[in-house]
This record gives C-alpha cells, structure tokens and sequence, in this order.
C-alpha cells in the first residue's frame, strides 16, 4: 500500500486516536502530520506487513516524542463535533457528549500504559497483537493491564453512578 493510500485510509483514525490522548484539536493535527512525515522518511527501511498497526506505533512515539518534549502538557476541552453523535434531540447529543467526556475523563485518570492500552484496544479496535507490538510490551502483560485499567475505568463509573442516585 502506498502511503498517500494509507492516508487516505487511516488519517482519521490516526486523528482520534491522538486527539484521545492530547484532549487538544491542534497539537493532534500536528501529530497525524508529524508521524506520517516519520513514515514517510522511514517507509523504504521497512517491510511492512500491517500498515495500520505500524502506523499507529509511529504515531504513538510521535506522541511520546512530544510529551517528552513539553514535559508539563495542559490539555484542554475541545467540543466534539455533534454531527458524529447519532441522538436525535439536542438534549441527547448533549447528554452522550457529557457521557463521553466523563468517559474520557476516567480513562485519562489511568496510569498511561492502562490509558494507551484501553485506548487502542477499545476505541480503536486493535488486536492484543497490535496493541502489544506498538508499546512494545508483552502481550500478557497488555492484558492485565487493559483488564486492571477497565476495572478502574468502570469502578469509577460506578463511583458516579452511586453519588448521582
């Protein structure tokens, strides 16, 4: 697959991915662009069997990359774009948009491998496989820490849900 195809193709994917972990529109946009520079640069090295896998351990080191840079990241609430929620009252768009940040919320509170791991094992559907080969850990280990890192997330929303009732 060529790369401009692989854009084409993964460029949103990529784009959410990255915005989950930065929680900021602009510095997101400036990863997607960085990590496909990086594959751009480093696409000829390498015999790529799973473009998708391999293009999101780039754009996780260009995260990486970048939160070693700027050691203390401020991170701020962007509003989602409503048109991707599928309610069809403005209140309910509201309601699944609050759900999500709260969501999103308790998942950034996680430790960050729990947080990389649930993130791209369920938001973004990768394999253990994947998953594993892009933050370079065991594949044992990935899954204790997605099974550690949903026990938290949901003990939390639990938490809410008793203090709401």
């Amino acid at each position: 697959m060529e790369l401009d195809q692989a854009y084409q193709a993964y460029v949103n994917d990529l784009y959410r991915y990255l915005f989950s972990l930065s929680k900021d529109h602009f510095i997101a946009e400036d990863l997607v662009q960085e990590a496909f520079y990086r594959a751009y640069v480093q696409l000829e090295d390498y015999q790529i069997s799973n473009i998708r896998a391999w293009l999101f351990k780039v754009a996780y080191h260009a995260f990486i990359d970048f939160q070693r840079k700027n050691k203390r990241l401020v991170f701020r609430e962007d509003p989602y774009n409503e048109t991707s929620f599928t309610k069809e009252t403005p209140e309910g768009r509201l309601l699944e948009k609050e759900s999500f940040q709260l969501l999103l919320g308790d998942i950034h509170s996680l430790k960050e491998l729990e947080r990389h791991v649930i993130l791209l094992c369920d938001f973004h559907q990768l394999s253990y496989k994947e998953a594993s080969a892009i933050l370079d850990i065991n594949v044992n280990t990935l899954k204790s820490l997605l099974h550690r890192g949903r026990k938290k997330v949901m003990d939390r929303v639990k938490e809410r849900k008793k203090a709401n009732d």
